[in-house]
């Protein structure tokens, strides 16, 4: 029983303990950021982590695997590039213009011709050396040999030396021709051969014809015809095919082969192995690249994704700790912050993994821009598009092009939004976006003179209407979701035909006029002080929403008629007013009015006194027990300065309204005194005016109440005809 005891205190301290964490502060937006962050990190690991396989080659499978995502098939790939490329050399070696001339081909020419001619003149005998111009020193001193014996060592040595094969004759007219001739014939030998080698692409086939042209080139030279032979027979034995393959044209023969075949892919979804399938080395290839093999692994690719979200995320939490610290603090709007970031993320997940490279276009940053925009702030959205182009450039494997278009068409939605008055505006937007998609997709073509992007420029187009249209249609269910009221929402509260306006227009038509007069001062003087003058007149259109239970006991609807607070006493008629602010927070609550709105009822008149009645009671009191704080308003004061312009323009209305002779001057001079009034009765010490903004907001009260009372001249009657 003790120890039963001891754990249930135990489970109740947990649960106490867990309670007064959970009620610290930034507690519970530590962990919603924390969820926001494996929220995105699973959206865009997830088929990074596919099912693993231990299978090796030779195996046979046990189920069917199918592909997690969209990769190529490297194997099938490198297969189709090699018989290209084995093909396309082929033909090139086929090809003439393929073959380049062999310089080495000369040079071995130029080498085996001097090294004949070197040895044919050290075996000529010095009676066949000596002639006019001969130096002594170039006569040998060798003893003479017969001339047969010379022709075959000069054959041996060439064959030898240098692989010539020269007939007896042509060695015989070597060693014996004169040596005049014998120097004619080297020249003419050494030029003609050089020539014929460089200048002329020689192959195995045209040899023949290449021979018949040494002759034409032999002619230019005078010879007797035993030189003339010999010269050609030599010129014949290194006129030799001299073409070898140009290599630098065959790399370029490959490379054009290998990049002309399209990637075989293996799409996501397709079937990789089947069940009873051998598991062979291409199959065994394509697991590895899906990760589905547990010898691989995308931990690193993971840990690289989890890294730039979480340097996002903390980017995004120092700019709202510093700027936009009451979205920190409000829990609702920190999910709804992480929710559209979330869909946006999902969306372009999805889009990533269609195996087209068209989606990358049409992801729509834009759409999340815009209702961040609308529903919480714009330089929050800049720092969010931001931060979304770049989770693209994270999918799309760092394509700067699918960057740009996500980044410039989420700032131009935010640029284009400004003030929205109709869900109209939206879409307009969303033409913009479209426009801007579509001319940075041009832009990109331009550079990389790519023509996919000029044949799909419409997809830019297309994301932008898409990114309106998901705007328009997810903002009404995060607003209600959320408690957001838009400046759209706003517009539509703000039509008469609204069931609470409609109420108070038709059972207190004196109160709504007087609202509308209200609501128009409001939205001047808020505009003129950079408040919202949207939220102000539309606060102000159902700030007195609450007479509409007992019309006829405010001034505004009796129309002439009595007035019952003649026949009741000053507490009760105190009690009767003053209960117009809680029956209005009622009503607002009945007809399901935002939070923004219900402010304005319940602030507009702060603590303020009834002072009519409140004086009226001191006139009748005989014993001074009359307490002020029993003819003051419940409160609050005014907390922005948007309800304590309505609470001013209230007032400034109705007395304005009761003012004889209403000219410019004694409005001003009325409108200045009801708002020092309200300064020194501490009515706005909780909103955020200052006194410049109340100068300002005096002068937005003076310009709309002179337009409004301005002197009119009485048009006189028509003479009536007699009959």
């Amino acid at each position: 029983m003790a120890k039963e005891n001891r754990l249930q205190a135990m489970v109740e301290w947990l649960i106490q303990w867990g309670r007064g964490i959970w009620q610290k502060a930034g507690v519970r937006q530590c962990l919603l950021g924390a969820a926001i962050f494996l929220t995105l990190i699973g959206i865009l690991v997830a088929n990074l982590v596919p099912l693993q396989y231990d299978l090796k080659v030779g195996q046979v499978s046990p189920r069917d695997i199918e592909a997690s995502r969209t990769i190529e098939n490297r194997f099938e790939t490198e297969r189709l590039r090699n018989a290209a490329v084995g093909e396309a050399l082929e033909k090139a070696r086929s090809n003439p213009d393929s073959y380049i001339i062999d310089e080495k081909v000369v040079v071995g020419a130029e080498e085996k011709l001097a090294f004949l001619f070197e040895e044919a003149l050290s075996l000529r005998t010095p009676e066949e050396m000596v002639a006019p111009g001969i130096p002594q020193e170039l006569v040998p001193k060798t003893p003479s040999t017969s001339l047969s014996q010379r022709v075959v060592g000069l054959q041996t040595s060439l064959r030898q030396e240098v692989g010539l094969e020269v007939d007896r004759q042509s060695a015989e007219t070597l060693l014996s021709a004169p040596l005049d001739n014998f120097v004619a014939m080297e020249q003419a030998t050494k030029t003609v051969a050089i020539k014929m080698l460089r200048n002329n692409r020689i192959s195995q086939e045209n040899r023949n014809e290449m021979v018949d042209k040494m002759w034409q080139h032999l002619a230019e030279y005078d010879l007797p015809d035993p030189a003339r032979e010999t010269v050609a027979n030599i010129v014949k034995t290194v006129i030799v095919p001299n073409l070898v393959i140009d290599t630098e044209r065959l790399e370029s023969v490959k490379r054009d082969a290998s990049q002309a075949v399209t990637p075989v892919m293996v799409l996501q979804g397709e079937i990789v192995v089947r069940k009873g399938d051998v598991i062979t080395r291409e199959k065994l290839q394509i697991l590895k690249d899906l990760g589905l093999s547990k010898r691989t692994a995308n931990y690193g690719r993971m840990l690289g994704v989890s890294s730039v979200v979480l340097i996002l995320l903390a980017l995004i939490g120092v700019f709202l700790w510093q700027y936009e610290r009451e979205i920190i603090e409000d829990e609702g709007l920190l999910a709804l912050l992480g929710l559209i970031v979330i869909i946006v993320v999902f969306i372009i997940k999805v889009l990533s993994l269609i195996p087209w490279q068209g989606t990358g276009y049409l992801m729509p940053i834009a759409f999340g821009a815009m209702l961040i925009t609308l529903l919480l702030d714009s330089r929050l959205a800049i720092l969010i598009t931001v931060a979304l182009a770049v989770i693209v450039g994270l999918v799309t494997g760092g394509e700067l092009k699918y960057v740009a278009v996500a980044l410039i068409g989420g700032v131009a939605s935010i640029l284009s939004l400004g003030k929205v008055t109709q869900r109209s505006d939206v879409t307009r937007v969303g033409f913009i976006v479209g426009a801007a998609n579509f001319v940075t997709m041009m832009a990109f073509a331009l550079i990389n003179d790519d023509m996919f992007l000029v044949k799909n420029s419409y997809l830019g187009l297309i994301n932008g209407i898409i990114s309106a249209i998901f705007t328009i249609g997810f903002l009404p269910y995060l607003e209600n979701l959320f408690g957001i009221t838009s400046s759209i929402k706003l517009l539509e509260l703000s039509n008469p035909n609204q069931p609470l306006l409609r109420r108070l227009l038709l059972e207190a038509p004196g109160t709504y006029h007087h609202s509308i007069i209200v609501g128009n001062l409001a939205e001047a003087a808020a505009e003129a002080v950079n408040a919202d003058g949207l939220l102000a007149r539309v606060g102000a259109a159902y700030h007195d929403v609450g007479k509409v239970r007992r019309p006829y006991f405010f001034v505004e609807n009796q129309l002439g008629g009595d007035n019952p607070h003649d026949r009741i006493s000053p507490s009760l008629s105190t009690l009767i007013i003053t209960s117009h602010v809680k029956e209005g927070v009622e009503l607002a609550k009945q007809y399901r009015l935002p939070a923004m709105l219900t402010d304005f009822v319940k602030q507009h008149h702060g603590s303020d006194l009834v002072k009519f009645f409140y004086h009226k009671a001191l006139e009748a009191d005989k014993d001074g027990s009359i307490d002020e704080t029993d003819y003051r308003y419940p409160g609050p004061k005014p907390q922005t300065k948007e309800t304590a312009i309505v609470m001013l323009a209230d007032s400034v209305e109705a007395a304005v309204r009761a003012l004889p002779r209403p000219t410019p001057g004694r409005i001003e001079g009325l409108v200045r005194k009801i708002i020092k009034s309200r300064l020194n009765d501490g009515q706005l010490d909780e909103s955020d005016l200052t006194l410049r903004d109340l100068d300002k907001v005096a002068d937005a009260f003076v310009q709309v109440l002179s337009g409004i009372y301005h002197n009119r001249i009485e048009y006189p009657d028509l003479p009536q005809e007699n009959g």
